[in-house]
């Protein structure tokens, strides 16, 4: 089986929650370590434009965003499911909702404590493309009304488990756990006991311990040139026919990729469409023929 490999930076709270999916399921997997901000010369000829972190990549084709990821990973590696029950709706809610509710107000106030010393690059970085200030001034500035929004939801999460279940949907973990435990992890590990201080952090941590326990699997260190040398000498997965009522649009067609969280700047030429997953086709010198997908929950496909 070709190998599982995750572009990804050690801090990013979203390359936690995959790094937990391959401990989970005890697998093998190898890290490409990317920047923590663009530029990416050795990440964007893979994606097609696609910024963020991580990204999975299984020969010449790679998966975005960890909603697709993790669905990939299940399929791939079925036993121990990461959707006990087969309840991948209700996990796939929950982790949409911690990802764009959560996530956001819980990286303020860590940089209402932390963000004088972050790099001025980074922080412009992130005003351009995601249009948020995560400079000290500017979290200190919104610290009451974002340690409301988190205290709220990580109240709300506390209730979840207030039954004494040991994960979120029941006896087993979920995918769930590891959206919802990748915020609380980002606080805990940037904002330390100041951040602990702020936030009704005690009542999550036994169920914290449980997840963190699955660890991270096998992880073996890779370069970026091995990686775009693997993309260059395989070939994407077939796909099959398809029509796409919801776009208009069909196989061949020249597409953009919108997200709903942000602004990449990704084209391709449409492969696959159906009710779940975007796939479009991308040529770079360094890499040849790629395959890159897309969850169809929070991006859509248009003509260029």
């Amino acid at each position: 089986m070709p190998d599982l490999i995750l572009h990804h930076y050690d801090l990013s709270p979203f390359c936690e929650k995959v790094r937990l999916a391959f401990g989970h399921k005890g697998l093998d997997w190898r890290g490409v370590d990317i920047p923590i901000w663009p530029p990416r010369p050795d990440f964007s000829p893979l994606t097609a434009g696609y910024r963020r972190a991580p990204a999975l990549q299984v020969g010449a084709d790679v998966y975005c965003d960890t909603l697709l990821i993790l669905r990939e990973i299940e399929r791939r590696f079925p036993e121990p499911t990461l959707y006990p029950g087969g309840q991948v709706g209700l996990a796939s809610a929950l982790s949409w909702y911690a990802d764009t509710t959560l996530f956001i107000p819980a990286a303020k106030v860590v940089t209402s404590i932390i963000g004088d010393h972050l790099p001025e690059q980074f922080v412009q970085d992130r005003i351009d493309f995601m249009k948020e200030d995560f400079s000290g001034s500017a979290s200190q500035k919104a610290l009451p009304q974002n340690r409301q929004r988190v205290r709220a939801q990580l109240t709300i999460l506390a209730d979840m488990l207030r039954d004494g279940r040991p994960f979120l949907l029941g006896d087993a973990l979920s995918a769930a756990d590891l959206s919802a435990y990748h915020v609380p992890w980002f606080v805990r590990k940037n904002g330390g006991e100041a951040a602990e201080g702020l936030l009704p952090m005690r009542p999550l941590l036994p169920w914290m311990e449980r997840v963190a326990a699955v660890g991270h699997g096998r992880k073996e260190v890779m370069s970026p040139e091995e990686a775009l040398e693997v993309a260059r000498a395989a070939e994407p997965a077939r796909v099959g026919a398809f029509e796409d009522a919801a776009s208009g649009l069909k196989g061949g067609d020249a597409v953009s990729i919108l997200s709903d969280a942000a602004n990449d700047p990704i084209t391709g030429t449409l492969a696959y469409a159906d009710e779940t997953e975007i796939v479009i086709r991308n040529e770079h010198p360094r890499t040849g023929v790629v395959h890159t997908h897309f969850p169809r929950f929070g991006y859509s496909v248009v003509a260029a």
